[in-house]
């Protein structure tokens, strides 16, 4: 940490406890002087998240769509990362703001960084929570670092040198549609899409798309130059999934048919016993703490990885993608091979 990062983090009086995300915990601010107070403290937090890579700020009582984007605006400066190749579908709730992921409640949205599959992803992750839910719903938080320093050697060392590899068959029952996922008004433009973003693709004989795209498991963070595990692999594996859900969507879809899966950047197979590892270890390094109404959490993308917990009751949570990054600014060992 320097001089100034230091610095900038003790001004803020962080509350700092095992198992908990950096807590800021602030008096109310009227909604006149919310952008005001957002660029007083604007280096003050991204030195903070430097450090910490999330900040909790409690009190703000950011209760709306329109509040968030004033937070967010102000500190991504007012850059904000489109979402591409989605794999579940996010409401737009004003300006900047979309909702999180629609996910089922009873189901958990395991850690994974956002957008770490393209080559562009935001940096700067600005949430807030509208409602809470009555139960659960946390969103968990886990360091990209930590998570590469407690992993088996000869497991980063693989992943490493063949990166991982996002296969995704599109259909009509599972997430989104390819047209909707890649902006795509027919086949033509689909090719042309994955074409520029190193995406190799088949079309069935159904006439459904079938994709894959080799990424990198390991990147440097663009800030700071240190490696951080920064990748959707245990997220989006077939071995994460309840046992009854791969089972119904294997007699759907055929093995090789799920509607996601990843395997090793050179294609083979990734074990159930390495998906298990990578989330045994990321559930030691998680950070928990429930969400109260009008809580603002920052997160630095590129460091942590998210989740999010099965809930019960309304949940209401808004979020800014912000500070897009592209991959090649984060020294990738596997930088795909795109066309314009």
């Amino acid at each position: 940490m320097t001089d100034v990062e230091q610095a900038g983090s003790e001004r803020l009086g962080l509350e700092l406890a095992p198992g908990k995300p950096a807590i800021l915990r602030v008096d109310s601010v009227a909604p006149a002087d919310l952008g005001d107070w957002t660029q007083e403290y604007r280096a003050a937090l991204e030195a903070a998240l430097l450090v910490h890579g999330a900040v909790l700020i409690r009190g703000l009582d950011v209760r709306d769509a329109a509040s968030l984007a004033l937070v967010g605006d102000k500190l991504s400066g007012g850059t904000v990362a489109h979402e591409t190749e989605a794999f579940a579908r996010r409401r737009p709730l004003g300006g900047p703001v979309v909702s999180s992921l629609e996910w089922p409640p009873d189901q958990p949205m395991c850690m994974h960084h956002e957008l770490s599959y393209a080559l562009e992803f935001p940096r700067l992750l600005t949430i807030g929570c509208f409602t809470p839910p009555s139960q659960g719903g946390i969103t968990g938080l886990a360091d990209g670092q930590a998570v590469l320093d407690a992993l088996p050697d000869a497991l980063v060392e693989r992943f490493v040198e063949v990166g991982w590899t996002l296969v995704r068959s599109y259909n009509s029952l599972v997430g989104v549609p390819w047209q909707e996922a890649l902006a795509a008004a027919d086949e033509a433009a689909a090719e042309k899409y994955c074409e520029a973003h190193g995406i190799d693709f088949a079309w069935q004989p159904d006439g459904s798309l079938r994709t894959a795209q080799r990424r990198s498991a390991v990147i440097h963070h663009p800030l700071t130059g240190k490696r951080v595990w920064f990748n959707q692999v245990a997220f989006l594996n077939e071995w994460t999934m309840e046992p009854s859900i791969r089972e119904f969507l294997v007699a759907q879809f055929g093995a090789d048919g799920l509607p996601f899966n990843t395997r090793y950047g050179d294609g083979s197979p990734i074990e159930a016993a390495t998906v298990q590892i990578l989330n045994e270890v990321y559930e030691a390094a998680t950070l928990r703490e429930p969400w109260q109404a009008g809580d603002v959490l920052l997160v630095d993308n590129i460091r942590m990885a998210h989740s999010r917990e099965p809930y019960q009751g309304q949940r209401e949570i808004g979020m800014v993608l912000g500070a897009p990054v592209r991959l090649a600014a984060c020294s990738p060992t596997h930088h795909p091979a795109a066309r314009p």
